[in-house]
């Protein structure tokens, strides 16, 4: 998803080698690669071989919320990006040509958001949604490349995607199974203890194992489940907490409906962020567990889509007061952006991340500063005031002097 972490939120292809279910990537020896120059346009220094597209959209979405015109250079690197098919890899270097099977959905899911947020890029939104289609598995679900099983993160990603390109995900199907169905494969039920209920697992263990709950898959699914896509915009708000999962003996083994999804996950992510401080957890094998920005993030954005700001406004809170650690002093342009994101989603003040996130890419074209706001009047009207209380003054003092001299005229002389 973002860079390191982006790694673990959906399979690499085989060539890439195993992935971990919560965190970083197995990737195989580098060693002997080179590490790829910066190409001109991107955003962020560090090297794009597994993030370049991933983190170039991110910053291009968060930069169109905040009224930044992007350098030309910025979008035609994207747009370059794009396969003749439509889809988009993790990174392709210049002049090298496309490997349908290394197409990244990720990649592709947010590459079209970005687009549609820029305006002005139908043909390639259309060949990106073209993509999906093509590419959806048997089950509804999608893989992070194509022709692997599916994951909760990809096809959350996915559906996503087509709600931005306002593509029913409900009408994009394989096989008789919706892009829905695909994602209720992922989602714990009522048959799962009462504390995992809504949350999302990335994949179901080998040879038919339960569902777990996976932080980052859960916190990119609940924008989903939602109806969201980025940016997120929504000015719904409920007052009332997420509504948990409700449970009964016909129940147990079926799906999460859809009419339930989004609410449950809600619920899901509230419980956890209140129990964990705040934010979601990385639970890798062999580590300790650490906070999980990236999930944290996603599930605030999951949050406010379905109406629920103030249950993420604790989590809002902690990412900014992180934000430092996470976007490593504002020089990780994905997470940099991921924060600018959070943040315009919760009504914060965007101006500082703004400035950051610039920085890390070329000159934008134009910058629209918000409208001041003032409660005082206008200083030409400060003016006129001023000339009405003379001219007044005067008419006063006439009328005055008037007054005196008839009255001086009426009273008897001595």
């Amino acid at each position: 998803m973002l860079t390191a972490a982006r790694l673990g939120a959906a399979a690499l292809s085989a060539a890439l080698s195993s992935v971990l279910l919560t965190g970083l990537a197995a990737a195989p020896a580098l060693a002997d690669v080179p590490t790829p120059a910066i190409p001109e346009g991107l955003y962020g220094k560090g090297d794009p071989t597994y993030d370049g597209v991933w983190r170039q959209s991110l910053a291009l979405t968060a930069l169109a919320g905040a009224k930044v015109t992007p350098a030309d250079s910025a979008v035609a690197w994207l747009t370059g990006q794009q396969c003749e098919d439509g889809g988009w890899p993790s990174y392709r270097a210049a002049g090298a040509a496309c490997d349908a099977k290394f197409e990244d959905s990720n990649a592709t899911a947010v590459a079209v958001q970005a687009l549609i947020a820029l305006g002005g890029h139908q043909d390639a939104v259309d060949k990106g949604v073209k993509w999906f289609k093509a590419n959806q598995n048997a089950d509804g679900s999608w893989a992070y490349n194509p022709g692997n099983p599916g994951d909760a993160n990809s096809t959350a990603l996915a559906i996503s995607a087509l709600l931005a390109a306002r593509t029913d995900p409900a009408g994009v199907a394989k096989s008789g199974k919706s892009a829905y169905d695909g994602l209720a494969l992922y989602q714990l039920g009522c048959a799962a203890p009462a504390d995992q209920r809504g949350a999302f697992a990335y994949q179901p263990a080998p040879q038919g194992g339960a569902l777990a709950p996976n932080s980052l898959a859960t916190g990119q699914a609940a924008l989903a489940a939602a109806g969201g896509h980025l940016p997120v915009a929504t000015t719904v708000r409920s007052d009332a907490a997420p509504k948990a999962l409700a449970c009964t003996d016909a129940a147990a083994t079926g799906p999460v409906s859809r009419l339930d999804s989004g609410e449950a996950v809600a619920a899901y992510v509230t419980a956890q962020l209140t129990s964990g401080g705040n934010h979601l957890t990385l639970t890798t094998p062999g580590a300790a567990p650490t906070p999980d920005y990236t999930a944290t993030a996603w599930a605030a954005l999951g949050l406010i889509q379905s109406g629920h700001p103030q249950q993420a406004a604790d989590a809002v809170d902690w990412l900014t007061g992180q934000g430092a650690t996470w976007t490593k002093n504002g020089t990780d342009a994905g997470a940099t952006a991921s924060l600018l994101l959070v943040t315009q989603a919760a009504h914060g003040d965007t101006a500082a991340l703004t400035g950051q996130l610039t920085a890390l890419g070329p000159t934008p074209k134009a910058t629209t500063a918000p409208a001041p706001t003032t409660t005082s009047e206008p200083k030409h009207n400060d003016g006129i005031g001023q000339y009405w209380l003379i001219i007044v003054g005067l008419l006063v003092g006439i009328g005055g002097g008037f007054l005196l001299s008839l009255q001086r005229k009426r009273t008897p002389r001595p």
